[in-house]
């Protein structure tokens, strides 16, 4: 498979908006696309491809050196995406009637070619290609392909296209690497289930489903189980003789970031289900002080010291080679309590059970997590087996009601992919200081909530009432007051305003309301107050 096909499977991607659509598309490229291109692709979409000496840097020079620098700027202003104008804005060059390099000399060339000749090379490839080849190529190298499928959905499509189970496909999927050859000849019958070998590999989370009223409603309390939903990211533990391993629930290798959680798991042998926090003196954190661990992938000993790891742990999946999973939630229960007890991990703990005896008891609980700082809780049904995946009916989140506040609109940038042509993200602010002479400082950023009608509609606003631009972003006069729904506000070096809003996201634009009448910096202050309350770990961590 030649890079021109890769990018016609990408375009396709992008263009389609219904996931049904996609996993067609995917489904005929693993049938038709010969090895070991198509795994090369699957690896891209999967995020598994990461190059050590082609980085974005090396696009953005062999482009400024081919181009003038004002018109590449108001090219990417246009345009939105950057990898979309390089490839528009690409000289054309006589070696566009060679061939086309394979997907797989590409991916071989990034990684062994010595850093020095990575230039040249993508300028000669890029030399050789049309705009929507040079466009895949420029998204393979720089790793952010956003055509809307994700390397979930790529497996989803992998299991449609084989027959195969998709729990089957995660279990060995880590166990296997690019070009995933074993893989292939595994699902068209050709070959073995692939071994891992004792290797350390993800198994697919079981996930809970929204509780709403109606399912609250018919809930029976003496057939469930609660516990508090801690404010940290789920994360799965996998240890044995063939090393330690801790992945993201997306089934990302995130080990090397949490050296500390690396060391606990020692001497351990099995699966496990938990929530990574930052902890100090048995105390959970904020998740902002979390965020100061999540993408770092060597924390230096200060960060080691001021933002310590710890695991709460939720469940067991594996007890050394046992596989727990088809057991009810109460015998898993016992299982994880028996497990602690016998291993008593560093830096670990079980998060405890919430006891109560009717609906109404459990609401009251509910209705206090925002004072402990808590997300709100989880239900999870005495019998059920874990189940990878979203079951609904087994385990419900029942998460604390939202926050809001209305802010005024201060800038708006382009998004990517499909609505690379929209303003769609949108950074907002409250008022500082006395009336007559405060100010604006932003607490935040929105990019999802509205429907795309609403889009439509900020896009035009954003165009007419644009005061300044720098590059993809417009500032625009302060008169828009939108209605932000939000999980926290906590402090923030970052904002000017110093605070951050968790996880914003748009209600409603209120075309109605006076941007003189937003919310004050006094109100975001109020909230972070009462969200400021410790929240006890419950066992010495260690």
């Amino acid at each position: 498979m030649s890079v021109a096909a890769f990018a016609e499977l990408l375009e396709g991607l992008l263009y389609t908006p219904s996931r049904l659509g996609k996993l067609r598309l995917l489904r005929e490229w693993f049938a038709t696309q010969p090895d070991p291109d198509r795994g090369m692709g699957l690896a891209a979409l999967a995020g598994d491809l990461v190059f050590r000496t082609a980085k974005p840097s090396v696009i953005r020079d062999l482009v400024a050196a081919r181009t003038d620098p004002v018109l590449l700027a108001l090219s990417h202003d246009y345009v939105g995406d950057f990898a979309e104008t390089v490839a528009l804005i690409w000289p054309e060059d006589a070696r566009r009637n060679a061939e086309p390099p394979a997907l797989s000399e590409v991916v071989e060339g990034l990684e062994v070619a010595p850093r020095a000749e990575i230039p040249a090379m993508i300028a000669a490839w890029l030399d050789t290609l049309d705009a929507s080849a040079r466009f895949a190529l420029i998204k393979l190298v720089t790793g952010g392909l956003r055509v809307g499928a994700s390397g979930r959905l790529a497996k989803t499509a992998l299991a449609e296209w084989s027959g195969q189970d998709i729990a089957e496909i995660e279990e060995v999927w880590h166990g296997v690497a690019p070009p995933y050859l074993p893989l292939f000849r595994w699902l068209e019958g050709q070959g073995p289930r692939p071994d891992p070998n004792g290797a350390p590999v993800f198994r697919p989370l079981m996930l809970a489903n929204p509780l709403e009223a109606l399912d609250l409603a018919a809930l029976d309390a003496a057939a469930h189980r609660a516990e508090w939903k801690w404010d940290g990211i789920r994360v799965q533990l996998t240890a044995g003789p063939g090393g330690h391993r801790i992945w993201s629930r997306g089934g990302e290798d995130i080990s090397g970031a949490f050296p500390e959680i690396l060391d606990a798991m020692a001497g351990l042998h099995g699966v496990l289900d938990g929530e990574l926090l930052v902890i100090r003196e048995g105390i959970v954190a904020p998740f902002s002080d979390l965020q100061q661990r999540l993408n770092r992938k060597a924390p230096g000993p200060k960060m080691l010291r001021e933002h310590p790891a710890a695991i709460r742990l939720y469940d067991i999946l594996f007890d050394r080679d046992q596989d727990l999973r088809p057991l009810p939630f109460d015998s898993r229960r016992a299982h994880l309590e028996a497990w602690f007890e016998r291993e008593r991990p560093p830096r670990m703990d079980v998060s405890p059970l919430i006891p109560f005896a009717t609906i109404e008891e459990l609401s009251a609980i509910r209705d206090g997590a925002r004072a402990a700082s808590i997300e709100g809780l989880m239900l999870k049904r005495a019998d059920s087996p874990y189940q990878p995946g979203r079951t609904k009916g087994l385990w419900w989140k029942w998460k604390r009601n939202p926050l809001t506040l209305d802010v005024v609109m201060m800038y708006a940038q382009r998004g990517h992919g499909k609505r690379s042509s929209f303003y769609s993200d949108y950074t907002f602010g409250v008022w500082r200081g006395p009336p007559g002479s405060d100010e604006l400082v932003p607490v935040g950023k929105a990019y999802s909530g509205y429907t795309d009608e609403e889009l439509a509609w900020l896009d035009r606003w954003i165009r007419n009432h644009t005061t300044a631009r720098f590059g993809p972003v417009r500032e625009v006069e302060k008169q828009l007051v939108l209605e932000v729904a939000f999980d926290a506000a906590q402090r923030s070096t970052r904002h000017k305003s110093g605070f951050a809003l968790r996880f914003p996201r748009i209600l409603r634009i209120r075309k109605d309301k006076p941007a003189a009448e937003a919310d004050r910096i006094e109100a975001v202050e109020a909230l972070v107050a009462t969200n400021a309350v410790p929240t006890e770990a419950g066992a010495d961590l260690g």
